[in-house]
């Protein structure tokens, strides 16, 4: 069976960065990775390059960063002063380590996931960005599987 829209896919694929190789993600060997194609889930890009094939086929395309995640907005990346996180008076410095991620909600209620990239004395830089912006993505695999949705009937 073709991909086609509506259809849901099986795919078996690992995603790099496409200027250095640096492995992003592979999808295990006992689970496929399955995607629904035409419900604006998934990028279009992503959907264009594998629609059409069919079962055994492989596929080895790039999406440009600004296809995929977008640039890195430099508005996204920030000082958060440290009292930021006290919760009744006592602030966890345990949180304070370049590499954590610190889930932060605005003051419109959004939920946002923040990447600490460097501990000043007084303040945390954070990188709000998505973790694949600014990154052109390569993405090689084969389709295993593709069946109709019976619920898009």
């Amino acid at each position: 069976m073709e991909i086609k829209w509506n259809s849901i896919t099986g795919l078996a694929y690992t995603l790099t960065n496409a200027a250095n190789g640096e492995e992003l993600e592979k999808t295990p060997d006992d689970k496929l990775m399955k995607f629904k194609f035409g419900v604006g889930e998934l990028m279009p890009v992503f959907e264009k390059n594998l629609i059409g094939l069919t079962n055994g086929d492989k596929f080895d395309f790039v999406v440009k960063a600004a296809d995929g995640f977008g640039p890195m907005d430099p508005y996204g990346i920030f000082d958060i002063p440290k009292d930021t996180f006290e919760v009744d008076g006592v602030t966890d410095e345990k949180m304070f380590v370049v590499g954590n991620q610190i889930p932060m909600t605005d003051t419109k209620g959004n939920k946002h996931v923040g990447l600490v990239t460097h501990v000043l004395e007084n303040a945390l830089t954070m990188n709000f960005n998505h973790p694949l912006a600014g990154i052109d993505l390569r993405f090689v695999g084969e389709v295993i599987d593709v069946f109709e949705d019976e619920d898009a009937k």
